[in-house]
């Protein structure tokens, strides 16, 4: 697996030595639509696409903007949002312990200072006692663990009541909801937002390799036929007359193509 950074960086790369003479990177990445994919702000990911670095995010709150972010752009076919009735109850929890995590979250974000209960990293470490401090992301866990812990889910085979599976709340939340929204679980809620924007960047990666393996979108694409039709009258004779055959050599070729395709499916169709 790529890391992260790297990754993200040799795609933007890979991006920017593909688009070409004519267009600029703005032509052809959407803020709008990488941040609906990704599910990373707006924002943030301007700041990616310039090479900055993210602000620092506590995880569990960045599930729960994600979970949000979900029911507000992957939307029912009539166009309304899905409910946390219907969301929770694919993965066997309640409504109320979905929702309540995703409103306790969001009124009250994490503090991005130690408490007063909880004496700081640097001063544990000076007392030697640094080892049982536990890391941010466990913290988190430990929050959502509370918020959902207490939620018993029935067994789909015996219809007991039994306990969330162990490790589990934040595991089996982020699990049950992916596969709500993407049919599996991907890691798409947790995922730092570089590996997120590298994942939707890789649609506009894929169009633009098409585009250079064929002749034809390049000249839609990088070209533009009604672009090179404005140019026209700045050519000079000879250099229209190039460019004109050569649209009439693509062309030729794409219609040979055609008629050796069909005459092997009419040869098939009569040896049957």
């Amino acid at each position: 697996m790529r890391e992260t950074r790297p990754a993200l960086a040799e795609t933007l790369s890979r991006i920017g030595s593909l688009i070409g003479d004519g267009r600029s990177r703005d032509d052809v990445l959407d803020v709008e639509q990488l941040s609906n994919e990704s599910g990373v702000p707006r924002d943030v990911v301007r700041m990616l696409l310039d090479g900055e670095e993210p602000p620092a995010e506590d995880i569990t709150d960045r599930i729960v903007r994600r979970i949000v972010h979900l029911r507000e752009t992957r939307l029912r076919p009539d166009g309304t949002r899905h409910s946390y009735d219907e969301i929770a109850a694919s993965y066997g929890a309640s409504r109320a312990s979905l929702s309540n995590l995703v409103n306790s979250r969001r009124k009250t974000p994490s503090p991005q200072t130690p408490s007063p209960q909880m004496p700081s990293r640097q001063a544990l470490s000076r007392q030697g006692l640094s080892e049982q401090v536990p890391s941010e992301q466990v913290l988190s866990e430990q929050v959502l663990s509370e918020q959902v812990l207490s939620e018993q889910v029935p067994s789909q085979q015996t219809g007991e009541r039994r306990p969330a599976r162990s490790g589990g709340p934040l595991a089996s939340t982020q699990a049950g909801i992916e596969t709500f929204f993407f049919g599996q679980p991907n890691g798409w809620l947790s995922a730092e937002p570089q590996t997120s924007l590298d994942n939707a960047l890789q649609s506009v990666l894929h169009g633009l390799e098409r585009e250079a393996a064929d002749p034809m979108a390049r000249l839609r694409g990088t070209h533009g036929l009604r672009e090179l039709a404005a140019r026209a009258p700045q050519l000079a004779e000879e250099e229209l007359q190039l460019v004109t055959d050569w649209i009439d050599t693509i062309l030729q070729r794409r219609n040979a193509q055609r008629v050796r395709g069909s005459g092997a499916d009419s040869s098939h169709t009569e040896g049957h």
